[in-house]
């Protein structure tokens, strides 16, 4: 083996360890936010928690990101611990489809013409082809994502081949052959294992390297086994780094998948010894092949999962043992676990299903400040003052983490999603202000021990029903992404903006009428300002989602074409204008 075998054998690793990533980064774009939402959905079943967790990590190729996915889910109090034990033993079961992919390299060239089709040499090069077609010409993402998967898949083959040629002389090397002889010492083949996988932080990518290794014909049944054990245990490492600097249960994740791993190695290691030192089974000096590696590594996985799964409870209670609570209570839930951003489509979810949190305070805070306005209460009013802090920090952690998001390789809707986010949470933290203001008028009237004229009354309950419509149906057309809902905000904003301007005239000849004081008329001219704003940002969140709908929409167009020509518009603002009149001597 010359010094040019070995730069084939770095770009061979080079090569596959980028397919790999090329292909599981496609796959998840492909999958969107779908897989990991089935994960929130967790019920206390543990079959279904085991089968969705080998189904995910089939899907995305990767145990370690599902591992790291489920520490982050749990250090944002999204999971709890227990929903992760299964998933993490069916995620060691998913990730062994890599290697039945890889074991295709075996194939021999005199199999015949239909096996050999089967070959990665033989397709491989079709694959690519078709794969970058539709990255280049497709102008779809989910086209160019599938394409992504097949380039993927076709550029960690031709890895495959480029390690397997590289080492194809080092059969007839003695000292690579006294190593692997020293490597069917089971401790010792356990540490390479354990160390390589550790290295290169992916168990699939492991096995594809020993897989390599295994088509120059010097690795041995007793050689390849103790190896895939201790791949089993050095991929824990990428659960061991995402536990840093998490809460306590989140460690705990991290903590289960070490203890199930070793676990597994521990009931298969001494079973190996025993073997090995009372029998002289030939077959472990016999030379393994990649479908050999395949099938072992497949057959260790389901069998330990098996034999584990009814202890699911009592490796958890060993995860909680051997990571006990801080005497120092300094855990807390993070809002969003920067974690999550190793799965763009999965933060981008994630965060959407913040600022609906963040819109229901929101919701809460309109409701219950313009209910004030009748009768203050001062612990009602205690509430929204803390409401208020919740939505301000709602809208400082979501700007600050949809802008790391934004940071990364997304599709084109990914990023139109964030966009959309960031516009509509200040729209949201501004009616929160709003109501805040709202609360404050009512606290003045109330310490002023002054009340509004009947017909103020009148005409301000008119209005507040208005604008706490047009914030609900806001809301759902975000939540939902209902086209027709937002299209139902428009002429509703039309008739409050009247309605406003209607009520502060009437309130003007009130005033010359000497019905109401100049201190209650300045705080009903605020009031009704505080509610046409928050009826205009309701109607910035509406058009949010009719943009989304129509990358085209240009909303200064929209607001300025002639109403008068839109038939849906006129048939909607007479509805509005019907149910939200000023009075019945004063039609909007």
């Amino acid at each position: 083996m010359d010094i040019f075998s070995i730069f084939t054998l770095i770009g061979g690793l080079a090569f596959f360890l980028f397919g790999i990533s090329l292909m599981s980064s496609g796959l998840e774009k492909i999958a969107g936010g779908k897989l990991e939402q089935l994960l929130k959905k967790m019920t206390s079943n543990p079959i279904k928690s085991f089968a969705l967790g080998a189904f995910i990590t089939a899907v995305i190729q990767s145990s370690s990101a599902v591992t790291v996915m489920l520490v982050g889910l749990v250090n944002s109090g999204i999971m709890n611990l227990s929903q992760t034990v299964t998933v993490i033993m069916g995620a060691n079961v998913g990730t062994t489809i890599t290697a039945w992919l890889l074991s295709l390299t075996a194939i021999q060239e005199s199999a015949g013409w239909f096996f050999k089709l089967l070959k990665p040499e033989s397709f491989s090069p079709i694959l690519a082809f078709v794969g970058i077609c539709m990255i280049m010409i497709s102008k779809k993402n989910s086209r160019k994502n599938a394409g992504s998967v097949l380039m993927g898949f076709a550029i960690l083959m031709y890895g495959m081949e480029l390690m397997s040629g590289a080492m194809a002389p080092l059969a007839d090397v003695p000292q690579f052959k006294n190593m692997m002889t020293a490597f069917s010492n089971p401790i010792l083949g356990l540490i390479a294992g354990i160390v390589i996988t550790m290295i290169i932080q992916s168990s699939s990518a492991s096995v594809g390297i020993l897989q390599a290794l295994s088509l120059s014909g010097s690795v041995t049944w007793g050689a390849a086994i103790p190896i895939i054990l201790g791949q089993n245990i050095g991929t824990c490492i990428s659960a061991i780094l995402a536990s840093i600097g998490v809460n306590t249960n989140a460690k705990r994740v991290a903590g289960v998948h070490i203890i199930f791993n070793i676990l597994g190695v521990g009931i298969y290691l001494p079973f190996l010894l025993f073997i090995q030192t009372f029998f002289n089974l030939k077959f472990f000096n016999t030379n393994i092949n990649p479908f050999g590696i395949a099938v072992f590594h497949t057959i260790f996985n389901i069998s330990i999962a098996f034999i584990l799964l009814p202890f699911a409870k009592i490796i958890e209670r060993l995860a909680v043992k051997y990571i006990p609570e801080s005497q120092v209570k300094t855990d807390k839930i993070v809002f969003l676990d920067e974690r999550l951003l190793l799965n763009p489509s999965f933060a981008i979810s994630e965060a959407f299903r913040k600022t609906l949190n963040m819109a229901k305070l929101v919701e809460h805070n309109l409701k219950y400040s313009t209910k004030m306005l009748k009768n203050f209460h001062q612990k009602k009013a205690e509430q929204i003052r803390e409401n208020e802090v919740q939505i301000d920090t709602y809208e400082d952690k979501l700007d600050s983490f949809l802008l790391k998001l934004s940071g990364k390789e997304l599709a084109d809707e990914d990023n139109e999603k964030i966009s959309q986010m960031l516009l509509t949470i200040g729209d949201y933290e501004r009616i929160g202000d709003h109501a805040s203001n709202i609360l404050k008028i009512a606290e003045k009237l109330n310490d002023m021990d002054k009340n509004l004229s009947e017909e103020a009354i009148i005409e301000l309950k008119t209005i507040v029903n208005a604008v706490l419509e047009i914030y609900l149906i806001a809301l759902n057309s975000y939540a939902e992404n209902d086209l027709q809902l937002a299209y139902k905000v428009e002429p509703l904003e039309a008739v409050i903006k009247k309605g406003v301007r209607r009520a502060k005239n009437n309130h003007i000849q009130r005033l010359k009428e000497g019905k109401c004081t100049p201190e209650v008329s300045f705080l009903f001219s605020d009031l009704l300002n505080e509610l046409r704003r928050t009826a205009a940002h309701a109607e910035n969140i509406a058009m949010s989602v009719i943009q989304l709908y129509d990358r085209s929409f240009d909303k200064h167009e929209y607001n300025h074409r002639n109403k008068e020509d839109d038939l849906e518009f006129n048939m909607r603002y007479q509805d509005y204008k019907s149910r939200y009149r000023i009075s019945k001597k004063n039609i909007i």
